[in-house]
């Protein structure tokens, strides 16, 4: 899904896979752009009052991917905000439409050994991988799906595979700019 035209809103959207850096390069963007930073998997488990591993057991994808798209509807209403979204919530086309919509969307990529190594260092729990027999074919499975969708709908892209997070933050800065003023 391409973007037909501008968006609605001026916030900044973060998609990209599982370890590509949204919530460090999220939060560190939106102390620099003085905006409000929110992650849509956080929100999800502060509306629940549980994790996303306790939603995935009972109520499995669908029921998260459920709970998942009420909360992007409540935070793509606010205006002015950077969002890390969930690296499944592209999954649903609703959910591309309601953040192309929202904002300029920026694409997060990582080299997949990069995004291995980071997955097996994080101390976060990744529900989505637990159906697959090991974290790579899980990778794999999710990026051969996903990384197309990822790629058709963002206005940016910026490669975290190597450059510390404040090169990144810095380039997306500059780019973000000059997308707006249109040069």
């Amino acid at each position: 899904m391409k973007r037909t035209s501008p968006p609605k809103k001026n916030n900044v959207i973060l998609v990209g896979p599982l370890g590509a850096g949204k919530s460090s390069i999220g939060k560190r963007l939106a102390q620099c752009l003085k905006r409000p930073f929110y992650e849509s998997d956080h929100q999800v488990e502060v509306k629940t009052g549980v994790n996303l591993g306790w939603i995935f057991d009972l109520e499995g994808e669908k029921g998260f991917r459920d709970r998942e798209t009420q909360v992007v509807k409540e935070l793509v209403s606010l205006d002015g905000i950077v969002l890390s979204t969930g690296g499944g919530t592209i999954d649903r086309e609703e959910n591309r439409q309601l953040l192309l919509d929202a904002g300029i969307v920026i694409y997060l990529k990582v080299d997949f050994e990069r995004q291995l190594q980071r997955l097996m260092r994080s101390p976060i729990e990744r529900p989505i991988l637990s159906q697959f027999d090991s974290p790579r074919e899980g990778l794999e499975v999710l990026a051969a799906r996903r990384d197309p969708l990822y790629a058709e709908m963002a206005d940016l892209t910026f490669d975290t595979s190597v450059l510390p997070i404040s090169e990144i933050v810095e380039d997306i800065v500059s780019s973000y700019q000059d997308f707006l003023s249109g040069s």
